[in-house]
C-alpha cells in the first residue's frame, strides 16, 4: 500500500525559511503530477504548487517568488522550499502525487506555523 510521508514542518518566525519534503513508500504507477496543498483553520484546502514529470510548474499567486517546488523522479520525492514566510502561510501542508490514470495519493499533512 502506498503512503506519502511529509517532513520538514515546524514553527518559524516571519521572514524565515522552511523546506518540506515528501516521499512515497511503495510503488506508484507512472506519477504524472506532484504537488503541495495547504489548509488553514476554517478554510478550504487550496493549491500551493504543482510540478509535472516534465518539470512544468504552477504556483498560487500568493506564493509566487517565495516558494519553490522541485521533484526527483528517480526517488519519487517532491520538496517545497519556502522562503520569506508570512503569518498567512500558516497551515497544514499536504503532499499530493497523482498517476497517469488520474488517481491521487495524499500525505497525512505537516503543520507549518509562522509567527509574526
Amino acid at each position: 500500500q502506498v503512503q506519502l510521508v511529509e517532513s520538514g514542518g515546524g514553527l518559524v518566525q516571519a521572514g524565515g525559511s522552511l523546506r518540506l519534503s515528501c516521499a512515497a513508500s511503495g510503488s506508484i504507477y507512472r506519477i504524472a503530477v506532484m504537488g503541495w496543498y495547504r489548509q488553514a483553520p476554517g478554510k478550504q484546502r487550496e493549491l500551493v504548487a504543482t510540478i509535472t514529470s516534465g518539470g512544468s510548474t504552477v504556483y498560487a499567486d500568493s506564493v509566487k517568488g517565495r516558494l519553490t517546488i522541485s521533484r526527483d523522479n528517480a526517488e519519487n520525492t517532491v520538496s517545497l522550499q519556502m522562503n520569506s514566510l508570512k503569518p498567512e502561510d500558516t497551515a497544514v501542508y499536504f503532499c499530493l502525487m497523482g498517476n497517469v490514470r488520474g488517481y491521487n495519493y495524499w500525505g497525512q499533512g505537516t503543520q507549518v506555523t509562522v509567527s509574526s
